[in-house]
């Protein structure tokens, strides 16, 4: 029925358009099979996730850790060492099941779903109009043609950030989006960047053999965490990665070797590769929003209210391009927002969004992951917080792996005796994290949470447990 270069007719409305091929492709389910449908997205078929982010990363993460647990078991008694890593088997295996679930995707909504019609066309807003049925939103294909429709999502994602002079160098450079796809392991890579990004790529190619340069403006890494992980994880990469902190990329140029970098403490680096990793901006400045009357805010998203709608009426918007937390599971939850109250009147929504507690998980090595506030943030907030750390090697699984990196960070509010955040870096962070972040969703109390339940022995979840009866709270039942 449909194929990417299809036109709309000039008198067709659609009941929805949808920006985006991520998360909003999750959106028309049966419950939609009498609505008409277009699907716009320029990019690959499955949004960031899928294709460029956190499934294909963890998926080279995985064998990055297996090499890692090979290296560092000496202390344990297992002498074994890493004979060779094959990068291109790695990365065929990663993309030979990624680039399939993508194309399957695409051809299950062109070919399974005859109410939606797939554009694979770049959209902006054109001036919105009116008919006989009321009004509707106009946006502009590539190719000229003109989508209509009643209702508007907006879940376009978001793209690399790129520092200007290195943007401007002329000299060639990856990103999340090309880097997993080099042809071969680079013998050195230089990363720019100390977040999420480039903390797991660092991960990744250094223990899949590559030497590792990470080049930060900033003096600690994953500065956004609480200060207690930034800086215990700051001192443990500086001890396994060069490090060249408070400086930044001045220029860069293509040797006959690789690239050369100058850095603006005056600096040079020769690497085989450069990858960029210093953030990600939302993708609204490309849609043209103004057309239909909205504005974007001091950090480049689309407002919304907790319904996940837009100022102007029957727009919505989710994830990257609208959402502060730039994760996946946030943007799926603001797509079931979106998609109950699709099926609702505008102006009596059924569903709302909820954010207050929302985990994050750095895959990078050690683990970092954390849910809710930071110690300074509960400061700031007025709270009277008490706080616990948990060491992993005081308990007997931490204890077992000898492990003498891992911490849990407890913080909790004296006056109502719940936790307000939780950070943890070590083995299974990732993990961990989920016990706090469902003591934060339900508002369970510390000592009901520590003594109202189990915690099997010897499990790593006794950091957790061991954290919350440290924690000086007022009496609370």
């Amino acid at each position: 029925m449909k194929a990417s270069s299809q036109s709309a007719q000039p008198d067709t409305v659609f009941d929805l358009i949808i920006v985006g091929s991520g998360s909003g492709n999750s959106i028309p389910d049966n419950r939609f099979d009498d609505w008409s449908v277009a699907l716009v997205d320029h990019g690959i078929f499955g949004g960031t996730c899928l294709n460029v982010g956190c499934i294909p990363t963890k998926m080279f993460v995985f064998p990055a850790d297996r090499a890692a647990d090979a290296r560092d078991s000496g202390h344990l008694g297992v002498d074994s060492e890493v004979i060779a890593t094959d990068w291109a088997q790695i990365r065929d295996r990663v993309f030979g099941r990624v680039d399939s679930i993508s194309a399957d995707g695409l051809t299950y909504r062109v070919d399974e779903c005859a109410n939606i019609d797939v554009y694979r066309q770049h959209a902006q807003f054109v001036p919105s109009a009116d008919d006989e049925a009321g009004p509707y939103h106009r946006l502009q294909l590539t190719d000229g043609t003109i989508l209509s429709g009643r209702r508007v999502v907006l879940a376009a994602g978001s793209r690399p950030a790129i520092p200007p002079a290195i943007a401007n160098s002329g000299a060639t450079f990856h990103t999340n989006e090309t880097i997993m796809r080099l042809p071969r392991l680079p013998a050195h890579i230089v990363i720019v960047g100390t977040g999420a990004i480039a903390t797991e790529f660092a991960h990744v190619f250094g223990d899949l053999g590559s030497r590792v340069t990470v080049v930060g403006r900033g003096d600690r890494f994953l500065r956004p965490l609480d200060e207690t992980l930034s800086t215990r994880f700051t001192e443990i990469a500086a001890a396994r990665w060069d490090v060249r902190f408070s400086t930044e990329v001045a220029n860069a140029s293509d040797t006959a070797e690789g690239i050369d970098i100058e850095l603006s403490d005056g600096s040079r680096l020769s690497a085989d590769v450069l990858l960029v990793a210093t953030g990600r901006i939302p993708n609204g400045d490309r849609l043209d929003v103004t057309k239909v009357g909205l504005t974007l805010d001091d950090s480049g998203r689309i407002p919304v209210d907790q319904y996940q709608r837009t100022t102007v009426h029957n727009i919505y918007a989710l994830g990257d391009v609208s959402s502060p937390y730039m994760l996946k599971h946030v943007a799926n939850h603001e797509a079931r927002v979106v998609q109950r109250n699709l099926l609702a009147p505008w102006d009596l929504p059924t569903a709302v969004t909820d954010h207050r507690a929302v985990p994050d998980a750095v895959f990078t090595r050690p683990q970092v992951a954390s849910v809710g506030l930071t110690e300074a943030q509960a400061r700031q907030a007025g709270l009277d917080v008490a706080v616990a750390i948990e060491s992993y090697g005081d308990v007997a699984y931490g204890w077992a792996m000898d492990d003498t990196e891992g911490l849990c960070k407890l913080i909790a509010d004296r006056s109502t005796g719940k936790l307000v955040g939780a950070h943890i870096l070590g083995e299974q962070a990732s993990t961990l994290i989920q016990t706090p972040t469902t003591a934060i969703s339900f508002d369970i109390p510390v000592p009901a949470l520590a003594r109202g339940q189990y915690w099997p022995h010897p499990a790593l979840t006794e950091v957790i447990e061991n954290a919350l009866l440290q924690l000086d709270l007022d009496d609370h039942d």
